[in-house]
């Protein structure tokens, strides 16, 4: 599929027919490890580290390079029908704020993606992402405020700034200064941490997935 589609699994050591739960990333060229081999991806990562403390989730990474919030509105479905996630991680909204999308409907376009999520029994973190400073002060306030508003009227835990450590860091940046380096996944990853743990729990019912 074109814009650089990356949807992998990444497996706990005991199979994916023996995983407790799934963990989706919906996201667009950062969380797909643009730029990096895919081992080295916050995503990948994320895999290593649930095996690292017995969590038994799987990854399935539906991100895509280039994805809008409109992108993974249209496809959330899909994807939920497909994996049945019992944890739905948002990272959309960058590739919004880069081609100067209107906020509103960023933020029509996430409460979209989080309601068809939950409607599915799933939970839903939300990442967000801000604007640097050259796109004016009042689109950089929109643009952060969106994210904020979501997570208040959906009632979902937000990670206010996925890169944070990273964005003020230039090199912890790719050539292009838009992707981040293999360095600075680890960072990403404690990021999205903190806020996707809690959400995480042991010996989780396979049954309690399957009425979904």
């Amino acid at each position: 599929m074109l814009r650089g589609l990356v949807f992998w699994l990444l497996v706990s050591l005991a199979g994916a027919a023996h995983a407790a739960g799934t963990i989706l990333v919906l996201g667009d060229s950062i969380s797909a490890a643009y730029g990096l081999a895919q081992k080295d991806g916050w995503v990948a990562l994320l895999g290593e580290r649930l095996r690292e403390k017995r969590l038994d989730y799987t990854v399935v990474n539906a991100s895509i390079s280039g994805e809008t919030t409109a992108g993974g509105a249209a496809r959330i479905d899909e994807a939920l029908a497909r994996w049945r996630p019992d944890v739905v991680v948002v990272a959309l909204g960058g590739n919004d704020g880069l081609r100067g999308l209107a906020a509103a409907q960023m933020q029509a376009n996430l409460a979209s993606i989080v309601a068809s999520a939950k409607a599915k029994r799933a939970k839903v973190l939300l990442l967000g992402m801000r604007m640097p400073p050259n796109y004016g002060p009042k689109y950089t306030r929109e643009f952060e405020e969106a994210f904020a508003a979501v997570a208040r009227a959906e009632k979902v835990p937000l990670v206010p700034f996925m890169l944070e450590g990273v964005g003020d860091r230039r090199d912890l940046f790719q050539p292009d200064n838009i992707h981040p380096t293999a360095a600075a996944q680890p960072i990403i990853l404690d990021n999205v941490w903190k806020g996707l743990e809690p959400m995480l729990s042991r010996g989780q019912k396979t049954e309690d997935r399957r009425q979904r």
